[in-house]
């Protein structure tokens, strides 16, 4: 309504009709004729449709992991869904001298990582129980980084809560790693981007610089990709 609005605003009623009454006329909004309530408008649902058909969603998270990288010197990978679960796409590499295996086309375990964790918490049930089940059938030498690992669903929920997830026996000893999911403008997690570095490095600085860059990082991709949270 039209009071709200001016509210939310900060302006008189009389001011804000103002305005509402110029973006009618270009199509931003329009307005119900028997409630009187504004909703956006032709011209605005073309303005959304026309950024989505011609954002480059990889290109932004490709500058996202490499500011990323230079902000907390640490190696940071692009993970998305891939035929065989979470698929590194891109890593950039920090100056650290840090030996892992990790590179364009690495496929990590659904519980044994923490990509494949946070992959296993956003994810729709059905296609991690699927992909998890197709994890265990696999032999040794699969060439998946990490092993299974049974899941709770208290930490399935713990990931949801705080927006990342880690592991606590990492697959290579000595090397820790968090993980964030990305979203798009349906709510549907469509990457995650994950820090990797030394344990001593860093966990001493998780909690107060590393894992907030990384949700940082990842929330602002996110919104770039149209994404609205709802809480």
């Amino acid at each position: 309504m039209l009071k709200d609005l001016a509210q939310v605003a900060g302006f008189a009623p009389a001011q804000a009709h103002a305005y509402l009454v110029s973006y009618r006329r270009i199509g931003l909004i329009e307005q119900d004729e028997d409630t009187g309530r504004y909703r956006l408008g032709r011209f605005a649902l073309g303005l959304g449709i026309t950024s989505m058909r011609t954002t480059d969603a990889m290109s932004l998270a490709n500058e996202a992991i490499v500011d990323l990288a230079e902000r907390t010197a640490l190696h940071v990978a692009l993970v998305v869904w891939g035929s065989f679960g979470p698929t590194v796409v891109f890593v950039r590499e920090s100056g650290s001298q840090l030996n892992m295996n990790t590179r364009p086309g690495t496929v990590y375990s659904m519980t044994g990582t923490a990509s494949g964790r946070v992959f296993s918490a956003f994810l729709p049930e059905g296609t991690v129980k699927a992909a998890i089940a197709q994890e265990r059938r696999e032999t040794a030498d699969s060439g998946r980084v990490g092993t299974y690992r049974f899941m709770t669903r208290k930490e399935m929920d713990h990931i949801r809560e705080v927006g990342y997830a880690t592991v606590d026996a990492p697959p290579i000893p000595g090397i820790s790693a968090y993980a964030a999911p990305v979203f798009d403008h349906a709510g549907q997690m469509v990457m995650a981007i994950t820090i990797i570095g030394q344990d001593v490095y860093l966990e001493e600085k998780a909690e107060e610089e590393f894992i907030p860059a990384l949700l940082e990082t990842a929330q602002t991709l996110s919104s770039e990709l149209g994404y609205m949270p709802t809480h």
